[in-house]
């Protein structure tokens, strides 16, 4: 069965105070978004990758793999406007049945056990999305109020999200809406159930300066 890794990469570095696009900042010595690549080959060294990535930054990610010697074959398929738009754009360039596991270019911290979470579940039931439990107390805004709520009911949900690729492309052939949040509502709302699987906490999505620091921490360990 061929793996497919679809990496999104569409961040600006608004929020990093930064005119670095966030996936190109460099983490012990190379930019972000070769470790991502880094820590899929670690689980199956015959994934196959496509990186979407905006038109305006695939020059500069040329040069980068250049310059840092990035010896690792992917396809790049030109970012839209929306993450939705990416995807979309993305698994037009997979021509074969597989499983494809669609991943944010900036968790460089997904573990070689959660890929293999994902794809054995995604192989038996078709799709696989890693979550893990909220740690902090969870509160409710509503009508200008607010509540405390039972953590326990809810997850955070993580990447990769994980599908076999004839299910997820015909749920992609649909139009974008509001509702879709990440590539697991896209599906569902084609009617397919929703499978849940463990991920690990150290997955986080940098986007924030302080993220920098605790994703270098993670990788010199």
């Amino acid at each position: 069965m061929k793996k497919f890794a679809l990496i999104v990469a569409g961040g600006s570095g608004s929020r990093m105070n930064s005119r670095v696009p966030k996936q190109f900042h460099l983490i012990k010595g190379k930019p972000l978004l070769m470790h991502t690549f880094d820590a899929f080959l670690k689980s199956d060294p015959d994934f196959e990758f496509v990186l979407a990535l905006p038109g305006n930054q695939i020059a500069r990610w040329k040069k980068l793999c250049k310059k840092y010697r990035f010896p690792w074959d992917h396809t790049i398929a030109g970012g839209g406007e929306t993450r939705f738009q990416s995807v979309k754009n993305g698994l037009k360039k997979i021509q074969d049945e597989g499983i494809v596991f669609i991943h944010d270019g900036v968790r460089p911290l997904v573990s070689i056990q959660t890929i293999q979470n994902c794809f054995k579940t995604a192989l038996e039931k078709g799709n696989a999305i890693p979550v893990i439990p909220p740690a902090e107390s969870v509160r409710e805004i509503f009508d200008g109020k607010n509540r405390a709520v039972n953590r326990e009911r809810f997850l955070l949900v993580q990447t990769p999200q994980t599908f076999r690729v004839s299910l997820i492309k015909k749920a992609y052939s649909r139009d974008f809406s509001e509702k879709f949040t990440d590539d697991a509502s896209v599906l569902e709302s084609a009617g397919e159930k929703i499978y849940l699987v463990e991920g690990n906490r150290e997955n986080i999505k940098i986007t924030y300066p302080g993220d920098l620091t605790i994703a270098e921490a993670f990788l010199k360990k």
